[in-house]
């Protein structure tokens, strides 16, 4: 690859479909278990998406959805807590093997590191969280494919804003004009974007209908030989599926 040395990922919802089906069920389980009348449905949490962080999104519903509330003085505490007990839940959900890889992810990743083209993560998701699905839904040694696994609170301000991969860039020594990303929302666009970094979307049920006009193309996922990807946006691919030519000559253009 003359141009593209790195591919760098988003976690949740691009490498696996785990926000609905994966954290959604583990922050329901976490309030049932902690006393709290709280219900997340699959359309609530879409709206909750919108916000990044898990600690975020539950003290944005504290405060726009105004639940019924426990006696607590230390809400900083305790939303710190809550989050830590979703986590385990969450990781309970990623071992026990029910959610797997979208389409095409493991054979870019596996043609990457042939290639000798460096990976990256870039993630708003929990440090554990992002390791857990990679050991699980990859190999359990992954953790060793990536030269740079940036998520959680690495940086001072999440996706939208651009500090992660502006960190990403830093840790691996290279310019935006040789990294390629993959996202699945308009925050994470916003994010790339922001660093200078051409983006490919991949959309999932939540975010389909986002803006992703600054995406250098947008499908339905990366696709395989034998299950073709729908191309949303962009310039029509000569393959069925997303490859590192195709990335490669996403740079050059």
């Amino acid at each position: 690859m003359a141009n593209l040395r790195a591919l760098i990922f988003d976690v949740d919802g691009t490498l696996a479909e785990t926000e609905r089906d994966g954290h959604r069920v583990a922050f329901n389980q976490t309030f049932q278990a902690a006393g709290l009348d709280w219900k997340w449905s699959i359309d609530l949490y879409g709206e909750l998406l919108h916000v990044a962080g898990g600690k975020e999104r539950i003290q944005f519903y504290i405060e726009h959805y105004a639940p019924p509330l426990p006696d607590i003085r230390d809400w900083y505490s305790f939303i710190a807590n809550l989050h830590k007990a979703k986590t385990e839940r969450y990781a309970a959900i990623l071992k026990s093997g029910k959610i797997q890889l979208r389409p095409g992810v493991r054979r870019l990743m596996d043609a990457a590191r042939k290639e000798r083209v460096r990976l990256a993560i870039a993630t708003t998701s929990r440090l554990e969280n992002a390791l857990t699905l990679l050991k699980t839904a990859l190999t359990p040694d992954a953790h060793s494919w990536f030269d740079v696994i940036a998520a959680g609170d690495i940086v001072p301000r999440k996706k939208p804003a651009s500090d992660i991969y502006h960190y990403v860039l830093d840790k691996m020594a290279l310019t935006a004009e040789q990294c390629l990303v993959v996202e699945d929302t308009e925050h994470g666009l916003a994010a790339a974007a922001g660093a200078g970094l051409k983006t490919v979307v991949t959309v999932n049920d939540y975010t389909r209908n986002q803006d992703f006009s600054k995406a250098v193309g947008v499908l339905s996922h990366l696709g395989e030989p034998d299950q073709p990807c729908k191309v949303l946006a962009g310039q029509p691919l000569a393959k069925t599926h997303f490859d590192l030519a195709i990335a490669e000559s996403i740079l050059q253009s």
